[in-house]
């Protein structure tokens, strides 16, 4: 039987996802495990690293625990993760807080989490040698870079600076044929926006009927997305700011 041209299969390439014990990066996880890939899952919570563990396909996957905001870990990752054809940064936090009310402590809280941990770690795993030349890079960034939101200002600030840098990155990588890209998604339904939801005393569900499609983005909407850009498929594509919507670029809360 003569086999199925599939140019989006990732049979054969390593992956590593961050933040893959929920929400957008398990899904990558999972998903990419489908497709062929092995996966290096790193998150903080070990139990439900073990639960995303056991949703995947295949018995080759790597579990590292880590938590990216302590430099000891990220070095520990980069030196224990085998050679990897492609890495998701997708671990990431979401506050919400009123410009007038921003502390030191809150932008902390924040800017460690979602753009220099990726930053950092991605600078020991070039440094270490741990990525294919031909690789990929994907960042999971966020449309509230350029739709701003009451209260949401540092959360959206740490995305806009994790785009620019994605930006650079791609050029500094490319001579090594390595792609860097960025998914911005809009609304998705995770655990961060449910407990954004409660704390902004938003009716989310409610605001998903403004969207053209009617829906938020499911984390899945996310992952397919993310085996594009990890696939072969994508060869072409590098330094790209990708808005993933439903049609609502306008529509962020």
């Amino acid at each position: 039987m003569t086999e199925r041209f599939n140019p989006f299969t990732l049979e054969g390439k390593t992956i590593m996802v961050t933040g893959a014990s929920s929400g957008i990066g398990r899904a990558v996880a999972i998903m990419c495990s489908r497709m062929g890939a092995r996966i290096v899952a790193t998150g903080r919570n070990a139990e439900r690293l073990e639960e995303t563990l056991a949703m995947m396909e295949g018995d080759d996957h790597i579990m590292l625990r880590s938590d990216l905001t302590v430099a000891d870990d990220i070095a520990h990752l980069s030196e224990a993760c085998p050679m990897l054809n492609g890495i998701v940064h997708s671990a990431g936090v979401m506050s919400r807080r009123l410009s007038r009310q921003i502390e030191q402590e809150d932008i902390e809280e924040v800017m460690r989490p979602n753009f220099e941990a990726p930053v950092l770690l991605q600078k020991e795993i070039l440094k270490n040698k741990k990525l294919h030349p031909g690789g990929s890079v994907v960042f999971i960034a966020s449309r509230a870079a350029s739709a701003p939101s009451v209260g949401n200002g540092i959360y959206a600030a740490s995305k806009g600076a994790l785009i620019s840098y994605s930006k650079v990155l791609a050029l500094e990588l490319s001579g090594k044929k390595i792609r860097v890209n960025c998914i911005c998604p809009g609304m998705v339904w995770t655990d961060l926006i449910r407990r954004d939801s409660e704390q902004a005393g938003a009716d989310y569900t409610g605001a998903q009927n403004e969207y053209p499609l009617k829906r938020f983005g499911e984390p899945d909407d996310v992952a397919a997305l993310a085996v594009y850009l990890l696939s072969d498929a994508s060869g072409w594509m590098t330094g790209s700011i990708i808005d993933l919507t439903g049609g609502g670029e306008l529509l962020l809360k």
